[in-house]
């Protein structure tokens, strides 16, 4: 049982040219000033054991209510509220953990504490393994009396009780639920294997750049370089870091095998039609909303590839390549900001929101919320995680100074202002807002910076390539995360046909849907093969059915900032609304209320009328 919610991005690229060297940093010689304060969460080291201690201590009290849930309508309440508690804590024992993983990845410590946390949670759950069954046994009618006896039970846990009854059918016994219990334990060894072999124990290729420096490629640096500007450098890092993936083939292969089997075994266990249907279940997202936003794209793709011809115009490229995608699309554009101009940047950005909200993410960089730069060993990408409900978020970023950098941390702390305003205006039952909705806050800070930089940009030359970028979060976060997702639904699929799902296979089925997408064959863009291997890259892929997430909270996201900006105090009102609801409805419902409703295509055909705009004005100022 996992507690915690990390949210990873793939942000907006406009230009970045110089490498960080600062990837090779170790951490002691960054200023304290830069790195994230995991002390709010624990004075030290010995204080988490002595409130893990006493977790593992209270949690056996879970016994107690065994064969009790249904007596009365106090005594589900207060087993309510005590394993609220337990949840909470553990939360905040999770996030301690996984931040100081996080932050060097070689330390072995800091792992074997996140494992002593699986091993506690593995615990609990065996504990717990009478709570679904016997919750399950309780009529409907029963709940609604009990309900109307303690108020709390609907106001707080309404939601939870709703999931009770949603969920009867895929309900085990008591000794089923204790047998899986044991065996979560399990789960969670595909994803943390990947982690530590991509982030800290694979080798990386060394390659020499144009200008004579020697780096060593790993997935930060990589990132800095296929954005460089310098076509040869592109492709030399290009084919220096796929190739190096693909001597892991098989190992990837076989580590996505166990976590796509895994996931599969639940499915069926818990009697669902497929693993996408479990997936989908929890947050009563209709699968329908998957299948369409895949087949919008596809029905799509001829707007995609209009902005790959433009891209190649732009750059003046005989040919478009898959190295190309990251390059700036106009010469001679390099938006450089230091971390404190950025800082700056995001509080002009987010003045829309308002006063109390700028305020919030100016404690974020005075209270040292963030972790700002790479060094040695730290976790590569961005996430915020908000889940220590009575602390702060903590944000993860590995800033370079690029505009890049800057869209990251304006991006990340949408996710920690949507944290933070649901923390402070749900109880903790309903404070966690589900991922389909998570990337909305996100994206739609990211539009409030390119709304900012569009106004402060004078030359034709910059605001093209500011639209480029903002295109660029169109093929990033809308088309490329949705072509993820059709990945991630076909091999799930071939596990439920009993195909053999190995390295080789997957990066086949990667090849087809990648070059379908970037139109290989009509010449739009040349997909090498080489690319296949990708899909060994992304770690959302071990966390089943999240990138589709994405897709959909940016088409959202791109409808509530037109809202915002071109409305007035009620539209901005109803945006905080939004990100204060937590999880206190179905997303869907959630999303409803902000005004945007995802069972319809009409937020998707809006997403792709403004990117058709966008080129538009492009093509004026061309």
């Amino acid at each position: 049982m996992k507690y915690t919610q990390l949210i990873t991005t793939a942000a907006l690229l406009l230009s970045a040219t110089t490498i960080n060297t600062m990837a090779q940093t170790e951490r002691e010689e960054i200023d304290e000033k830069y790195k994230w304060n995991v002390y709010d969460l624990y004075s030290n080291d010995t204080e988490w054991n002595k409130s893990k201690d006493k977790i593992a201590n209270e949690a056996k009290q879970i016994a107690t209510y065994k064969g009790k849930l249904a007596e009365s309508a106090q005594t589900l309440l207060q087993f309510f509220e005590f394993s609220s508690q337990i949840s909470k804590q553990m939360s905040r024992l999770y996030i301690y953990a996984s931040l100081q993983k996080d932050q060097d990845l070689r330390v072995a410590e800091n792992i074997s504490r996140l494992k002593e946390l699986e091993n506690l949670s593995t615990e609990i759950s065996q504990l717990s393994a009478f709570v679904d069954p016997e919750l399950a046994a309780i009529s409907d009618a029963l709940f609604d009396k009990y309900m109307e006896q303690e108020p709390k039970l609907k106001q707080v846990y309404g939601m939870r009780i709703d999931r009770i009854k949603r969920n009867k059918p895929h309900t085990l016994s008591p000794a089923e639920e204790e047998l899986m219990a044991k065996l979560s334990i399990l789960g969670n060894v595909p994803g943390d294997t990947y982690d530590v072999f991509s982030d800290a124990e694979m080798p990386s290729p060394r390659i020499t750049l144009s200008n004579g420096e020697e780096v060593e490629l790993d997935q930060a640096t990589y990132t800095q370089v296929r954005a460089s500007a310098n076509r040869d450098d592109r492709r030399k890092a290009f084919f220096a870091f796929w190739e190096n993936y693909s001597r892991f083939e098989g190992t990837f292969g076989e580590l996505m095998n166990g976590n796509i089997r895994e996931g599969l075994f639940y499915s069926k266990v818990y009697k669902y039609n497929s693993a996408l249907e479990a997936a989908l279940y929890h947050n009563n997202i209709p699968i329908s909303v998957y299948q369409s936003l895949i087949d919008n794209v596809n029905r799509n793709l001829p707007t995609f590839h209009r902005y790959l011809k433009l891209k190649q115009k732009l750059m003046n490229l005989d040919q478009l390549t898959y190295y190309d995608l990251y390059a700036p699309a106009v010469e001679g554009i390099e938006l450089k900001y230091t971390y404190e101009e950025a800082q700056q940047l995001v509080l002009e950005a987010i003045k829309p929101l308002g006063t109390e909200y700028a305020n919030v993410v100016q404690r974020a960089f005075n209270e040292r919320w963030i972790d700002v730069y790479p060094n040695k060993g730290k976790a590569s990408g961005a996430y915020s995680n908000g889940a220590a409900y009575d602390v702060h978020p903590y944000i993860l970023t590995n800033y370079n100074d690029s505009y890049n950098s800057v869209g990251t941390l304006i991006h990340e702390l949408g996710h920690t202002m949507h944290s933070y305003f649901s923390n402070k205006t749900q109880p903790y039952p309903t404070s966690r807002y589900a991922i389909f909705v998570a990337e909305v806050a996100s994206t739609f800070n990211e539009a409030l910076l390119d709304n900012l930089m569009l106004s402060k940009l004078k030359t034709n030359k910059e605001k093209i390539s500011l639209l480029m970028s903002m295109l660029d979060g169109f093929k990033g976060t809308l088309f490329r995360q949705t072509q993820f997702a059709e990945f991630e639904l076909r091999m799930h699929q071939m596990a439920e046909n009993n195909e053999p799902i190995t390295g080789k296979a997957l990066t086949q089925l990667y090849s087809q849907i990648v070059k379908k997408y970037y139109g290989d064959e009509q010449g739009i863009c040349h997909v090498d093969d080489v690319v296949g291997i990708e899909w060994a890259f992304i770690p959302h892929f071990y966390s089943s059915f999240y990138v589709y997430q994405y897709s959909t909270s940016f088409v959202a996201s791109q409808a509530l900032v037109q809202k915002v900006l071109s409305g007035g105090e009620a539209e901005r009102n109803r945006y905080l609304d939004f990100i204060s609801a937590g999880g206190s409805k179905y997303p869907i419902e959630i999303l409803k209320d902000a005004g945007v409703d995802m069972t319809t295509s009409d937020p998707f055909d809006n997403a792709i009328k403004r990117m058709n705009l966008l080129m538009d004005e492009i093509e004026k100022l061309l």
